[in-house]
């Protein structure tokens, strides 16, 4: 990656920053300028993000490599993209796009500063799969974190203040956890770089391995927290539900923000060496009570933004519970689960706004009273009497018959796609002779749980809100809405038709994450610019 290429590394963060401070002039009362704006910096990064993937996932040698004020690593900030972040890349810019569309149908407009705090959101989850030391991962999370809470709170609503506000105490106390393991890292180590830190491990003495190694489990939690896992997770589901539904749809990715953390640092920190395996069981296990408990809340949930919020504790779950057992094959189905769950999800959350529009709480309550005891007054339909579905109810139904088929894992779409490949890759052990351990066969049982679960629980929501509504009222919807999450869909369309390819990706994600050495030499190989002369440096020649 050469010439212009090479700066492309940066844009993912200064588009979004750039976009966010000429927002702040532009007066609140211009909704239209503001969106204009805001949605021109989104599809804007949708292509920076397209192209650096298509970089990445071409015949090229590692080489995004990206020394910010031209100073050598370790001593100076370093943007790395490698296959995984390239997609976590393209992954946010495409949810952030099709949000930020939905929200300019009337959300941006019941808040200030709406469309300035999503880009920074925007600007920090972009930065955190970028950056390649410890220090700038602290600096982009509570930029994404401080954008969050403002987002949260969009609309205000004494419900959102309520979960804000909890929302807002867990993440400031995931912040603190996050600077004691980064102080603890960095007092064993003496150094916050990714590359030289992974290059240093091996060769710390025994008690202050310790020491470091309580620092990364310190660390470790702060992430743990944001990727939902037991018994860290009580307060998601209520914020994400919560939240209004152009922002619940883009926080899908903050989950999985913090599943790439962990899956960064665990296998460039602790791939192999005196350390190889650390934390293994805590994802293993964590994983196993994450994804139970998200099982058992998709099957109580009565309310729509409640069963979106569980479904994301079972995504998190699947996910750390392959983490755990630490398998290449099984890993790069689960990173075909990743961005198909993160889609599905955004999705969903979208469309139960769309779907609950015109529904009150009483009437939902009364729907569940008569599914559980019956109603004998209910006036039955004469033999031979029709019901039509408008277009609008035809519409909303098909998108929420996807979004089921995706979440429970059904064919044809990419959710059974995923799962089938992490499911083939687990029980593919038997037939070379080697029997699947317990904690395989205790993630084969729970992954079909979960499907069997949300498809439960998607068809009972599907008949009460369809065929089975007291009220009978078509909600109004607007094309500037339905169009987003018809995009995300079709995204998993085209994610199951190009399932050959995107698994191949995967693959080649997953093995370059597995030799921590590529990591470790691209970016101490990193060229620098002499201010002398015009030969380059590299990071490991020093300066003259």
């Amino acid at each position: 990656m050469n010439g212009w290429a090479h700066h492309l590394i940066i844009a993912p963060v200064l588009l979004p920053l750039a976009a966010a401070a000429v927002l702040l002039f532009i007066d609140e009362r211009s909704r239209m300028t503001k969106g204009l704006v805001s949605s021109a910096a989104a599809l804007l990064l949708v292509v920076v993000s397209f192209v650096l993937f298509r970089i990445e996932s071409g015949p090229n040698d590692f080489e995004g490599v990206y020394l910010l004020g031209n100073w050598m690593a370790p001593f100076g900030i370093v943007l790395v993209l490698d296959a995984l972040s390239a997609l976590m890349l393209l992954l946010t810019s495409l949810l952030g796009l099709a949000a930020l569309v939905y929200s300019l149908a009337r959300w941006h407009t019941v808040g200030a500063h709406f469309h300035t705090m999503f880009q920074l959101l925007l600007m920090g989850v972009n930065g955190a799969f970028l950056t390649g030391d410890l220090f700038n991962l602290f600096v982009f999370f509570e930029v994404m974190l401080a954008a969050s809470y403002g987002l949260l709170l969009h609309g205000s609503g004494p419900l959102r203040v309520k979960a804000g506000m909890h929302y807002i105490a867990v993440n400031l106390a995931a912040a603190l956890l996050f600077l004691i393991g980064v102080s603890l890292i960095y007092g064993t180590t003496g150094t916050l770089n990714m590359a030289d830190l992974a290059a240093r491990i091996p060769d710390i003495e025994p008690d202050r391995r310790m020491l470091m190694e309580a620092g990364a489990g310190v660390l470790g939690i702060a992430f743990l927290i944001k990727a939902g896992m037991w018994p860290l997770c009580f307060w998601l589901p209520t914020a994400y539900s919560a939240a209004s539904a152009p922002v619940a749809g883009v926080f899908a990715i903050l989950s999985k923000l913090g599943i790439y953390v962990i899956l960064r640092l665990t296998m460039l920190l602790f791939g192999d060496g005196p350390s190889a395996g650390f934390g293994a069981n805590v994802l293993l296990y964590g994983g196993i009570a994450t994804l139970a408990f998200g099982i058992i809340g998709v099957l109580a949930s009565q309310a729509l933004g409640r069963l979106a919020g569980f479904s994301v504790l079972v995504s998190s779950g699947t996910l750390l519970m392959v983490l755990g057992i630490n398998d290449g094959a099984v890993s790069s189905g689960a990173l075909l689960y990743l961005v198909s769950s993160t889609l599905t999800i955004g999705a969903f959350f979208m469309l139960i706004e769309l779907v609950e529009r015109g529904q009150d709480a009483g009437a939902n309550v009364l729907a569940v009273t008569m599914e559980a005891y019956g109603d004998a007054d209910a006036d039955e339909p004469e033999e031979g009497d029709g019901v039509t579905m408008p277009g609008t109810m035809a519409i909303l139904g098909t998108c929420f018959a996807a979004c089921g088929i995706l979440l429970a894992g059904l064919p044809p779409l990419s959710g059974f796609v995923a799962k089938f490949a992490m499911l083939s890759a687990m029980m593919g052990t038997g037939a070379i002779g080697v029997p699947p351990t317990a904690a395989v066969w205790t993630l084969v049982v729970l992954v079909i749980l979960s499907g069997v679960a949300s498809l439960i629980a998607m068809t009972r929501a599907g008949i009460r809100t369809f065929w089975g509504s007291i009220e009978g009222t078509v909600p109004r919807v607007l094309v500037i809405e339905i169009v987003p999450v018809m995009f995300l869909l079709g995204l998993t369309l085209l994610l199951t038709i190009q399932a050959g390819p995107a698994m191949q990706y995967m693959d080649t994600t997953i093995r370059t994450l597995a030799t921590p050495s590529t990591y470790i030499d691209a970016v101490k190989n990193a060229t620098v610019i002499s201010d002398y002369d015009d030969k380059p440096k590299t990071s490991t020649e020093g300066a003259d």
